[in-house]
């Protein structure tokens, strides 16, 4: 028997983020193909994880519970969103298994935690969440807009295969880095040949970009190994690329804003604020992110966390919600 709640009014969802510390739902609805290529997985999710007032999966159709689709911001189908302790956690749009996969193997972890500590979702208490973490304020009337990413079109060229991805650089976990443990997963990008990066970010809607926020964490001075990396000094951006760049390409165009970086733009998070030149990032569907050079003699470079900082695009209306999965035409 399933054990997936299938939501039938705004209260009765209310009462579910109120009751459970963890509710992962899927908003769909029956027009929608996508939903129902990915509907099994979800289901077998549910079976598997779903614990009684811990873990519950819920499931909202937004062409009958449009007030909930339009409280949260519903603007692509399939849409999953994890609630931690009645607020937003996680986000995915579409129906990307792998993506759905990854999430909800934090989401086992969080299970094993909650079980282990007699009821208490980690990060409940004030002030000590990882999720979500930021490792610097956001600009006033600006929002993190890292979600609008679109992770299955994205790429990072010369990226050393056993540290992490593109997926590990937008995660909203707090790097392990900065607990100082050194058994910590290896949750950063380091370069591979050289101490060169290129990262391509195709978004999901225009968005307006004000700020990029970097966080890099190199071994402290107590670590002596001479080739730790370092942190990116030169980085050059470009916007509205169809696809990533090669580097000698890279090297020979003009780039849309070109950043230099010294000691003192990273903070005691290990995280460079960086204010963009807003007009010229007005209206953009991608950024490539170009690490010219870093900051010492070492041949490697490390990233472990990117925010985006600025506006996304203008809602679409409730009743014209996109399929994400099928191919134009279907």
């Amino acid at each position: 028997m399933s054990k997936t709640v299938k939501v039938s009014s705004a209260a009765q969802f209310q009462s579910l983020l109120q009751s459970s510390k963890l509710v992962v739902t899927d908003f769909y609805a029956d027009w929608c193909a996508p939903c129902k290529q990915v509907a099994p997985i979800f289901e077998q999710l549910s079976a598997a994880l779903s614990r009684e007032n811990i873990v519950t999966f819920a499931k909202v159709d937004t062409e009958n519970q449009k007030d909930i689709a339009e409280a949260y911001g519903i603007t692509a189908l399939p849409t999953f969103i994890i609630f931690r302790n009645g607020k937003v956690t996680e986000k995915v749009q579409g129906a990307d298994p792998r993506k759905l996969q990854s999430i909800v193997k934090k989401l086992s972890d969080e299970v094993a935690n909650i079980q282990s500590t007699g009821g208490e979702a980690s990060g409940s208490g004030a002030g000590n969440s990882s999720e979500n973490w930021r490792g610097a304020p956001l600009p006033r009337g600006y929002s993190d807009i890292t979600s609008q990413v679109e992770i299955r079109r994205s790429e990072l060229l010369n990226v050393d295969s056993e540290k992490g991805g593109v997926q590990v650089l937008l995660e909203s976990s707090k790097p392990s880095a900065l607990s100082g443990s050194k058994t910590a997963a290896k949750d950063w990008v380091e370069s591979d040949t050289d101490e060169q990066l290129m990262l391509f970010l195709p978004f999901q809607s225009m968005l307006k970009l004000h700020t990029l926020q970097i966080t890099s964490l190199p071994p402290t001075d107590d670590d002596d190994d001479d080739e730790a990396p370092m942190r990116p000094r030169t980085i050059k951006l470009f916007s509205n690329k169809p696809h990533n760049l090669g580097f000698d390409e890279a090297e020979d165009m003009s780039a849309t804003q070109v950043i230099e970086l010294s000691e003192k733009d990273w903070n005691k998070e290990g995280t460079a604020n960086i204010s963009l030149r807003y007009v010229k990032f007005q209206n953009i569907n991608s950024l490539v992110l170009f690490v010219v050079d870093g900051d010492g003699d070492s041949e490697k470079v490390r990233l472990d966390r990117i925010r985006l900082i600025g506006e996304a695009g203008e809602k679409w209306e409730m009743g014209k919600l996109e399929k994400i999965g099928d191919e134009p035409g279907e």
